[in-house]
């Protein structure tokens, strides 16, 4: 790389506990110029705030913070093509935000980053955006990944569970996809991105499920058991915190049980 190359790092930064960043993020973090923030509204302010507590708690020299409004992203549309096209839509207008800040907050030369929540690598769309803005041709520059502590690895901990069973496979899935992988029962589902509660669809009693908000965060959540006991319970909690901080981010493990497993 010559002294004129732009340097992009997409850091993954744990799922909200300063904590969870690792030496390699905190290395990256502090050889970096000038940091890149999408503001999702008042509402995720305090998302921003943590950015800024881990940025202030780490990183001793000279940096900017460039922040950018985050473009809306249509939830309305229903079916695969229409949500399918949404992204697109979405990621594009994403990938002009992001490829203005790099051409015109970044001087040739400089290393600029993108703090991610969990791990850039799972169901995050940075890695997506630069990858297209590269192949736009307007503006040159290199990047790299720090991975992170995804929400996942966080979840298992946090619950003191393995994510995976002896000579089980262990499944990733959005929400909205959930119906068409619960009826393999040869395994445990990790389900994310679910905003319509899609484990209160599922039927049958020997299903546990291991469910967790804002983990790593003062706010955390924490509620286990039978999916046919605490459903409905999750149901109220995600309501009642969703109504107070004005958003959520949850995950969950399924794990579907016979008589001789344990939880």
């Amino acid at each position: 790389m010559n002294d004129t190359t732009r340097h992009i790092t997409v850091i993954g930064i744990g799922s909200g506990d300063p904590g969870q960043l690792t030496l390699a993020a905190v290395r990256a973090m502090r050889g970096t110029d000038v940091f890149f923030i999408l503001d999702k509204g008042r509402e995720k302010s305090s998302l921003i705030r943590l950015r800024r507590d881990m940025l202030d708690e780490h990183v001793t020299g000279p940096y900017r913070v460039v922040e950018a409004e985050d473009p809306w992203r249509d939830r309305s549309r229903d079916g695969s093509a229409p949500y399918a096209e949404a992204v697109h839509d979405w990621r594009r207008r994403r990938a002009d935000v992001c490829e203005r800040l790099i051409r015109d907050e970044m001087a040739p030369g400089q290393r600029g980053a993108f703090l991610v929540w969990g791990d850039p690598s799972l169901y995050d769309s940075t890695l997506a955006i630069l990858e297209d803005i590269t192949a736009r041709g307007n503006v040159a520059f290199a990047y790299e990944v720090v991975p992170g502590i995804s929400s996942v690895s966080a979840l298992a901990a946090r619950h003191r569970i393995g994510l995976n069973r002896v000579g089980r496979p262990v499944r990733i899935t959005p929400g909205r996809r959930l119906t068409e992988t619960a009826g393999n029962e040869d395994g445990d589902i990790v389900v994310m991105l679910d905003a319509h509660e899609s484990f209160r669809h599922l039927s049958g009693d020997s299903t546990w499920i291991h469910w967790g908000a804002y983990i790593g965060t003062p706010d955390e959540i924490l509620i286990s058991g039978p999916l046919s006991e605490v459903a409905d319970e999750i149901h109220r909690t995600r309501a009642e915190a969703r109504e107070r901080h004005g958003w959520i981010m949850d995950t969950y493990l399924l794990r579907p049980r016979s008589g001789k497993d344990t939880p």
